[in-house]
């Protein structure tokens, strides 16, 4: 590595926390609120769509939507998500970090308004409007995913860098919180200005006409919050790692970083002919992502991130979106039949905000204060852990939680689930991929480990729609089949997380190591990583 850059890049790991990198914070952070509130605010409003969309006169039970429509409408987001990882991830390593970064959030300020405004005559054609512009709001949110984590990851000095990743992922908890406490607010202001009786009392009436507000209003909330952001965003300086390793342009990331940073780097751009023997350790380290040099440096690491993920995000997302399903068959949440839809839409969303503030917020934060402490790697092979014994709790004496006056101690298990899921893999998938492969690599990988993460989102999301159902077929939802029950539902999910502890021994353990050496940038080209960057940590 040439001198001006290493000097830049030094510089950079021994900063002092300046109010700077809580800007950053704060700037990426708003970035993952909107992500979080808009991927999981719809699952509070699923349930007000079949009401109002499919109601089927003379029925015992209100209208639900049919399982290809319920299907689509809570996982085409994700394979948005997907394809947006993917195509900025790329992006953001050709064409650097802040050029591709507005780009998502005005993706994902335009959808959050088209999926509250989606038009149609027939309820067909409303869901498939809804379905499509939520498509291309989770392919903006999935750009975030890679750009956020890259670039805090490279904003950050060596000694806080994790704490700061995982700050900007924590914003995700208060999005799934604010998600729960907006539909609270609109539900609640609709109930007392347009009073109505249950199904069972009214069918027809229990669903007023204003109802077909409510979801639109929360949907298209989820734009305000990026919103605020934009001119900050925009404002960001290009990362230095990225104009000094991939631009090559020590002198421009010196300028840079002074800007923001109290940081003197007096370093002059790069001369290609200047310092023997850097051209051939720029060969040696400019190896692409389907080499044999990459697989025999990363491939492992790679396999660990995504693998990792993909098992996370079956069991992670299987349970936050379904979680209505599991609190009305544990009795938490009444039968959809003695409820209006604005007070089903209201006890939802209540739930899941009590879940959100005593687990789920909680967790995220536990990894922002002890994650440089701990290290990536207990913090994920526990978390994995503990998910897996209490899914193996509630699962177990699953009949003695679904009768009446046990209801608590299932929610306190389940809550707890969430606790060590974002204290633990949720937090740690998004934070390793981001420190440990090479600058011009960092956000493609990032965002391949990431799209594997959304795989198992749309496997749980797709999956446990069908698999929870009741295995008597008396009792499934309407236009379902038998399943194998949310019993059997929970050992699956249990399973996927012991194997997530096995998959974790395959990334290094990052904590207090460079970027540059973690992923080899400043070797000689003879070593796949530095020896102290073990998968194992000693």
């Amino acid at each position: 590595m040439a001198r001006e850059q290493l000097e830049v890049l030094t510089a950079l790991d021994a900063a002092k926390t300046q109010w700077y990198h809580f800007t950053a914070i704060v700037i990426a952070g708003m970035g993952f609120f909107t992500d979080a509130y808009d991927l999981f605010c719809i699952s509070l409003v699923t349930k007000l769509l079949g009401r109002i969309y499919y109601y089927r006169e003379g029925a015992d039970a209100p209208g639900s939507l049919p399982p290809n429509v319920a299907a689509a409408v809570n996982g085409v987001a994700f394979c948005g998500t997907l394809s947006g990882q993917l195509f900025f991830g790329w992006l953001g390593d050709r064409m650097g970090r802040k050029r591709v970064y507005g780009m998502t959030l005005m993706c994902m300020v335009l959808c959050s308004i088209a999926s509250g405004l989606s038009f149609g005559s027939t309820p067909g054609s409303v869901m498939a409007t809804l379905c499509f512009f939520r498509f291309w709001l989770g392919f903006g949110i999935g750009g975030d995913y890679p750009l956020s984590a890259t670039i805090m990851s490279e904003y950050a000095n060596k000694k806080t860098r994790g704490a700061f990743i995982a700050a900007v992922f924590a914003m995700q908890g208060f999005g799934i919180l604010t998600g729960g406490v907006v539909t609270l607010i609109v539900s609640a202001a609709f109930r007392a200005a347009f009073p109505t009786q249950a199904y069972q009392d009214a069918p027809l009436a229990s669903t007023p006409a204003q109802a077909d507000f409510v979801w639109r209003f929360i949907l298209m909330f989820g734009a305000v919050p990026a919103l605020m952001t934009y001119y900050w965003r925009m404002k960001m300086p290009e990362t230095a790692r990225y104009t000094a390793l991939v631009a090559k342009n020590a002198k421009q990331a010196a300028a840079d970083m002074s800007k923001v940073l109290q940081v003197d780097i007096g370093a002059e751009e790069v001369d290609p002919k200047a310092n023997d023997g850097v051209g051939a350790a720029d060969d040696r380290n400019s190896f692409g992502l389907f080499s044999g040099e990459f697989l025999r440096r990363h491939g492992l690491h790679l396999l660990g991130t995504a693998t990792c993920w993909f098992l996370l995000d079956i069991a992670f997302y299987s349970q936050n979106l379904f979680q209505k399903d599991i609190f009305t068959a544990i009795n938490w949440i009444p039968k959809a039949k003695t409820m209006s839809a604005l007070e089903e839409v209201h006890r939802i969303a209540r739930a899941q905000t009590l879940i959100a503030l005593c687990g789920t917020v909680p967790g995220y934060w536990f990894t922002v204060a002890l994650i440089d402490r701990i290290g990536r790697f207990w913090i994920q092979l526990g978390g994995f852990f503990f998910m897996a014994v209490f899914m193996l709790g509630l699962a177990f004496p699953y009949h003695h939680w679904t009768t009446p006056g046990n209801h608590i101690g299932f929610v306190v298990l389940y809550a707890l689930t969430f606790f060590f899921a974002n204290f633990g893999p949720n937090s740690t998938t998004f934070i390793v991929p981001a420190e440990i492969f090479p600058a011009r690599l960092r956000s493609t990988c990032h965002g391949i480990s990431a799209a594997a993460g959304k795989l198992g989102a749309i496997v749980g999301s797709f999956g446990f729609l069908y698999l929870a159902q009741n295995k008597d077929p008396a009792k499934v939802d309407h236009g379902y089949k038998a399943g194998i029950g949310v019993r059997n539902s929970l050992f699956i999910l249990a399973a996927c997380n012991f194997l997530g502890m096995g998959f974790t021994f395959c990334a290094p353990e990052s904590n207090g190591i460079s970027l540059e050496e973690l992923s080899g940038e400043n070797d000689d080209g003879e070593a796949a990583a530095p020896a102290h960057a073990r998968t194992v940590p000693v």
